[in-house]
């Protein structure tokens, strides 16, 4: 077979990952790599001629995940003034095809590829070859998708399923669902469990007397852009141990393990649950506790199914551009 040369991509609102891959060398050996910070650009296709310039190799196709919805082959991009459309993108950057997916549906791409180096195991269960897989991902938002097997391999199915009504399943939940209605007229899981929400149960706590806020901490987050990362890093620090941002992300903690219960219920994820995005693999040590296991598999009379499901931390920061490009190498190799 022709050697085919593809462009892969991984579109954030930050930074875009791009990569180059070979139809005959495959996913582990790029034949380039380049980060860049994505709103120095006017535009995808300026940002991709940058790192073609600097590589001596033409691609002959694309794959980008992009952080946003894709409709029609035509995508917004998250916090960026870029509009992506394919038949465009392909024109502009003399490219034979482009294609577009959600950055969610490319880490579901990603799943089937990863090694062991690249997971870290929570649960591991009783894995049934071919069975349903479950992905979930809560870094900014709370993505989800799942892949079901046809007969020779995985297939990606977009899901929008962490926009769904928040269930709280204890009281101190109960009590953030009915603090947070007084403030918003949906409440999702993404609302309480993402980088966005996390803040909101922190000050559902703060504002509850549940944990008094150190001045040290109050200095700090007033001078943050983003409050989440010095909340979880507070929450770990054993040093200085803050009892409010601990509470905090344990509540966080539970509230995503009975979603990605909800979620291998409703696919019957016997195949396993792999947790993405950029919050789980900073909150390990949250994370293996004991209280993601307690609240995932706490589902009355399928509670046993549950907690024979595997679930794993997906490690490998890059695997939405593992993603897309095994996207766009299927289409190669048919």
């Amino acid at each position: 077979m022709e050697e085919i040369i593809l462009l892969a991509g991984d579109i954030g609102g930050t930074k875009t990952n791009l990569a180059l891959f070979s139809s005959q060398a495959g996913l582990r050996e790029p034949l380039a790599e380049g980060t860049f910070p994505s709103a120095d650009y006017p535009s995808m296709e300026a940002l991709v001629r940058e790192f073609l310039a600097q590589v001596d190799v033409s691609p002959h196709r694309a794959s980008f995940g992009v952080a946003g919805p894709v409709v029609g082959g035509r995508a917004e991009i998250t916090n960026l003034p870029w509009v992506m459309e394919e038949t465009q993108l392909a024109e502009e950057l003399n490219l034979s095809s482009v294609r577009l997916l959600n950055d969610l549906n490319a880490i579901a791409h990603a799943v089937p590829v990863l090694e062991d180096d690249d997971l870290h195991t929570l649960n591991a269960g009783v894995p049934d070859p071919g069975g349903p897989i479950a992905v979930l991902a809560p870094g900014t938002g709370l993505g989800e998708a799942f892949l079901t097997w046809d007969g020779s391999r995985y297939r990606t199915h977009a899901s929008e399923g962490g926009h769904t009504d928040f269930a709280p399943t204890t009281p101190l939940e109960i009590g953030l669902l009915r603090y947070l209605l007084d403030r918003f007229e949906h409440v999702s899981y993404e609302r309480v469990c993402s980088g966005r929400g996390l803040p909101y149960i922190y000050a559902y706590l703060k504002d509850n007397g549940h944990a008094e806020e150190p001045p040290w901490l109050a200095e700090q987050l007033g001078a943050a852009d983003d409050p989440t990362p010095i909340m979880v890093d507070a929450a770990l620090d054993e040093s200085r141990p803050c009892e409010l941002c601990a509470e905090t992300l344990d509540a966080f903690v539970s509230i995503l393990g009975a979603e990605a219960g909800n979620l291998a219920l409703k696919v019957v994820a016997t195949g396993g649950v792999y947790l993405g995005g950029g919050i789980p693999p900073r909150i390990l040590p949250a994370l293996e506790n004991g209280r993601f296991m307690e609240a995932f598999s706490r589902k009355g009379r399928l509670s046993d199914l549950v907690a024979r499901i595997p679930v794993r931390v997906i490690l490998n920061p890059k695997a939405a551009l593992l993603g897309a490009a095994s996207h766009g190498l299927e289409a190669v190799h048919g």
